[in-house]
């Protein structure tokens, strides 16, 4: 018989909620880390898991917090499904749910699991998830590179000694891990394979392949280029009710916030700089769109066309895009 857990993931903590076949729970508190990630899997086999493969185990897509705990789990060949908050919140107005804890969460997701039967999440390869911890590394330390540099321009003298040792520790850490990145997927034939299919789009350079290959390496994890938009919350979200609301479409912004980061400067490149960029900017323009949605839009076209390429191992062909 299946056996149903959910997990409310936070940034230190796991609530889980383990729905048993008479439909009552049990419930354990666990940390967010590899240390909590076994307690769990040792608490499981107490409550009487003892085939991991009848467990579906259930948890929300927040932020990154959920990917550490997936993949371990995945990795134990348990059945792990990541779902859109929004599904969970919408499931528990449907029971009209009025109460919200951390442990009510976690039974509402075991309850979805039960009754919904999510799709089953497919974990990223050891390769992946590695890539992809040097890429979100290297982007923080990006992220505070900038931070000091704009630091020193107001330090006074008693600090700025600091802050130059700090930057040029920094500028070598961000060189000493772009090689590493760059030598990672040097070293991994199917990466190496898929880094050449990127490198055929014009418009994105290394970083912007690094960070696609983190995320969309495996392309078979997604059924469509759709969902692979939605995966990174590029998905466009209306507002309509009846004939008097009708609200601007926005980016719904449910996914992967690096991905969005990753691609606005892609985005701007390919619009600006690039013949199908231009061609597709000219068309919506002449549309009436405006310029941050066409960025958008192209944001989302970078998706579509990476994974068409990975998809299907063929180069870039620019030539559909220009008619």
């Amino acid at each position: 018989m299946q056996i149903y857990l959910g997990i409310d993931v936070a940034k230190a903590k796991l609530d889980c909620a383990l729905r048993l076949a008479n439909q009552k729970h049990r419930n354990k508190i666990v940390e967010n880390c590899p240390k909590g990630f076994k307690h769990l899997v040792d608490w499981l086999a107490k409550q009487g898991v003892d085939d991991m493969k009848t467990l579906h185990v259930c948890m929300e897509a927040t932020g990154v917090y959920w990917e550490a705990v997936a993949e371990y789990l995945a990795n134990l060949d348990i059945n792990v499904s990541v779902v859109n908050p929004a599904q969970i919140k919408a499931f528990g107005v449907s029971r009209l749910v009025r109460t919200k804890t951390d442990k009510v969460d976690a039974q509402l997701i075991a309850e979805f699991a039960c009754e919904r039967q999510p799709e089953v999440w497919r974990a990223p390869s050891i390769a992946e998830q590695t890539l992809r911890a040097m890429v979100l590394r290297l982007d923080a330390l990006q992220v505070m590179h900038t931070q000091e540099s704009n630091r020193l321009d107001v330090a006074r003298d008693a600090v700025r000694k600091g802050i130059e040792n700090h930057l040029a520790w920094l500028a070598q850490e961000i060189t000493n891990l772009s090689k590493q990145i760059r030598d990672h997927i040097s070293n991994d034939p199917d990466l190496k394979i898929k880094e050449g299919l990127l490198n055929s789009i014009p418009g994105i350079g290394e970083r912007t392949i690094a960070m696609l290959l983190s995320y969309y390496a495996n392309a078979e994890r997604f059924a469509n280029a759709r969902k692979a938009v939605a995966f990174a919350g590029l998905d466009p979200r209306q507002h309509e009710s009846g004939s008097s609301v009708k609200g601007k479409s926005r980016m719904s912004k449910v996914g992967h916030n690096a991905i969005r980061k990753g691609l606005y400067m892609p985005a701007i490149v390919a619009l600006y700089k690039t013949a199908w960029g231009k061609h597709f900017r000219a068309r919506l323009a002449a549309n009436g769109k405006p310029p941050m949605l066409i960025i958008g839009a192209m944001m989302r076209k970078l998706i579509h066309v990476a994974f068409g390429v990975l998809k299907s191992g063929k180069k870039f062909d620019p030539t559909p895009h220009l008619g």
